[in-house]
């Protein structure tokens, strides 16, 4: 449900079956040779739903997708709890996106079988968390000791709250939150890096820090998710990352993205050496078969 439910050497070891089966894919083409993958976005997805279907594809299984929820029952009035039973009469695992926080627990509590959260509300992304640290460990042979800077909205994006909050099980050597005033990361957040003793700083001018990361966590400022369309307007483009604020950067630096982007990131950047979002979509397809994997089979 969260990626806090999972410990670091958890993680590690979901990452080392994610790069033996990039080593060896054949390997595990009949893995999960008749189960059955149900996806269940209630929520616009691409990456996250596609990544999901391939990956049970890719280990032998198979999926059903609920598919437009105009062309569901819930078109009709069917209730969440009644479309979930059904869902898990139909399949082995169930992977749920909602906009309402606590969805997917909700979920979990009435399906017999296993279920997986990818997404819900504000707070929660934990396999999109554990897609941005296996990119981080990939690209920098390591977590721990690393810079970061977490960029845009840190208020409603799920994807920046579940990144801050994995790295607050790692050790890493700081983090800038950088967003602006209205978009700050909340509380529930902050307080559990206040907590583990996780070094971090709140600044609004990425130009201030961009020099001092390795690791830069770009976010898009989500229209959808403000409850005041007027509040939306005042932030809507703050922070363009350009050549410009790139110029300053470490060699290595490394630039992360979720994707969607809007305008956040130019289009000039993605031939530079600093982008690596495209390559983090791309393993999100055998991190996600590692996952399923360690779940259906141990």
């Amino acid at each position: 449900m969260s990626i806090l439910d999972f410990k670091k050497e958890e993680l590690e070891y979901l990452f080392q079956e994610a790069e033996n089966i990039l080593r060896d894919p054949t390997k595990y083409r009949e893995v999960l040779r008749g189960k059955i993958l149900a996806t269940a976005f209630f929520e616009p997805s691409t990456r996250t739903r596609l990544s999901f279907q391939s990956a049970i594809l890719r280990l032998g299984g198979s999926y059903l997708d609920l598919g437009e929820l105009e062309k569901s029952s819930i078109a009709k009035g069917e209730n969440i709890a009644d479309t979930i039973r059904m869902l898990d009469s139909y399949a082995d695992i169930i992977v749920i996106r909602h906009k309402l926080e606590g969805a997917a627990k909700f979920a979990a509590e009435i399906a017999e079988n296993p279920v997986i959260n990818a997404g819900d509300g504000r707070k929660h992304h934990p396999t999109q968390a554990m897609l941005d640290m296996f990119t981080v460990k990939r690209l920098k042979n390591r977590i721990d000791g690393l810079t970061y800077g977490v960029l845009g909205d840190l208020k409603y994006g799920r994807a920046a709250a579940s990144f801050i909050l994995a790295l607050s099980i790692f050790s890493p050597k700081k983090i800038y939150l950088i967003s602006p005033g209205l978009l700050r990361a909340r509380e529930d957040v902050t307080s559990i890096l206040r907590e583990r003793g996780i070094s971090f700083e709140e600044v609004e001018n990425p130009g201030e820090v961009i020099g001092e990361l390795d690791v830069l966590y770009v976010t898009r400022i989500q229209r959808e998710r403000f409850p005041d369309p007027s509040e939306y307007e005042k932030v809507k483009g703050s922070y363009i990352v350009d050549l410009k604020l790139l110029r300053n950067a470490r060699e290595d630096l490394i630039v992360l993205h979720p994707l969607p982007r809007v305008d956040e990131i130019a289009l000039e950047v993605d031939g530079t050496r600093y982008a690596k979002y495209f390559e983090q979509a791309r393993l999100g397809v055998p991190l996600r078969m590692a996952l399923l994997k360690l779940i259906l089979e141990g």
